[in-house]
């Protein structure tokens, strides 16, 4: 595994396991700073939102960053308020018009709101065009994942959830798999001034090993078969988030994250949430 390694989505298309995220990086320089810093370390993977309001910025970054756009794997989702109202495809369209693309490699629906079934049809009518090559979900548990199967023609090929060693959802990550589908970690540090990178026995790893806490715990990721997106706007952390290809951790340090596992959850709840 180097930073150049990729998962085979079951429509053949690859993306890349390490893809940098955006969500809090403010809408100006900061974040297409932030986004050709990513692709200069090696990032080949950009996983945006509409909701996280720097579409504009992201693509900016990415026309700047000196690679042809189909070099780069781009993400973006689909908000809950447009699929209420029913517009998904005009927030597609304007989402590609942000970005300055004229293609997805992959759209998500981030949250399994009310009308998500009808959303999820435009999302497959979405991909038989072609302006999307590959289409998932955000924050689904197994009984959204039933509601899309009931109807759907074509399954998502990817789910993206919070992942960290304080909520390392092995039941769900093991319902991808038995679907065929790849798995993505949004928050995969535990979030923002979480309690994750302290935790004594992610240090005590880190320090026999001579890395970060955070590079230990997306290490564990990768080594679980994750997609991850870890986040920042600081270029020496964006530079340090790459560097996980040159270790490995052991069969027992592996079993020492997975034991830190409390179920605790930094974001919203799939189950329960009101926006």
């Amino acid at each position: 595994m180097d930073i150049n390694s990729k998962k085979k989505l079951v429509n053949g298309i690859e993306i890349p396991v390490l893809g940098f995220g955006v969500y809090l990086s403010p809408e100006g320089e900061v974040t297409a700073s932030s986004v050709r810093w990513a692709v200069e370390s090696g990032y080949r993977h950009i996983d945006a939102a509409a909701i996280y309001g720097n579409e504009r910025s992201v693509g900016e970054g990415i026309r700047t960053c000196g690679l042809p756009r189909e070099q780069l794997f781009i993400t973006s989702k689909l908000w809950n308020d447009d699929i209420r109202k029913g517009r998904c495809k005009e927030a597609f369209t304007e989402t590609l018009n942000r970005l300055g693309t004229d293609y997805l490699d992959l759209y998500l629906i981030h949250w399994p709101v009310d009308q998500h079934v009808q959303a999820w049809k435009v999302l497959e009518q979405l991909y038989e065009t072609g302006k999307v090559r590959a289409i998932g979900v955000s924050n689904y548990h197994s009984q959204h994942l039933k509601e899309l199967e009931d109807m759907a023609r074509i399954m998502p090929m990817v789910n993206q959830f919070e992942i960290h060693p304080y909520l390392s959802q092995q039941p769900l990550i093991d319902l991808c798999k038995r679907y065929g589908m790849v798995y993505e970690a949004y928050s995969p540090l535990g979030g923002q001034n979480g309690p994750v990178l302290s935790d004594p026995v992610i240090v005590d790893i880190a320090a026999a090993r001579g890395k970060s806490p955070a590079q230990i715990v997306l290490r564990w990721h990768l080594q679980r078969g994750t997609v991850v997106l870890p986040k920042s706007n600081h270029l020496e952390r964006i530079r340090a988030n790459a560097q996980l290809f040159d270790f490995r951790l052991t069969q027992e340090e592996m079993a020492r994250l997975d034991a830190l596992n409390q179920n605790l959850r930094t974001g919203g709840n799939p189950d329960c949430f009101d926006f």
